[in-house]
């Protein structure tokens, strides 16, 4: 867990300082969340993260699919972001990766104040539209 120092600001300056800590998972979440809000992605995390994702949010009380396919390395001031991410086939991935890196890079630092220093994307995957279905239409040999 790290710290990002801030001062207690309303409408007047206060005198009263002191220290706000933001936890990793949290820094995870909020870049999971901006980077699926980004065109293109199809899902974050690779086959067995989804899978293992799949498995637990069935279980009562525990949703961490926020930050799921994202790690994150964060220090008093700054941290770092990887993320895995499958794409949607005829995305152009260039583009997608640099459109996840400013609403990542944006969603962090608007909302805890650290400066987010990289933002490395790993493309795990890619989904073809219609391929999950597939397989639920063909006829078995077997009866």
């Amino acid at each position: 867990m790290a710290a990002n120092e801030a001062t207690m600001a309303g409408s007047k300056e206060s005198t009263v300082k002191g220290k706000t800590t933001v936890a990793d998972s949290v820094v995870a979440s909020i870049a999971g969340i901006a980077a699926r809000e980004s065109s293109g992605v199809y899902a974050m995390g690779g086959g067995v993260s989804r899978t293992l994702g799949a498995v637990r949010g069935k279980m009562p009380g525990s949703d961490d699919s926020a930050g799921r396919g994202v790690q994150v390395e964060v220090g008093e001031k700054q941290t770092a972001i990887d993320l895995g991410i499958v794409v949607e086939y005829g995305t152009p991935i260039t583009e997608t990766a640099g459109s996840i890196r400013s609403n990542v890079s944006e969603a962090v630092e608007s909302m805890t104040g650290l400066d987010v220093v990289e933002v490395n994307i790993g493309v795990l995957d890619v989904h073809v539209p219609g391929a999950d279905n597939e397989s639920e239409g063909e006829s078995s040999r077997v009866q």
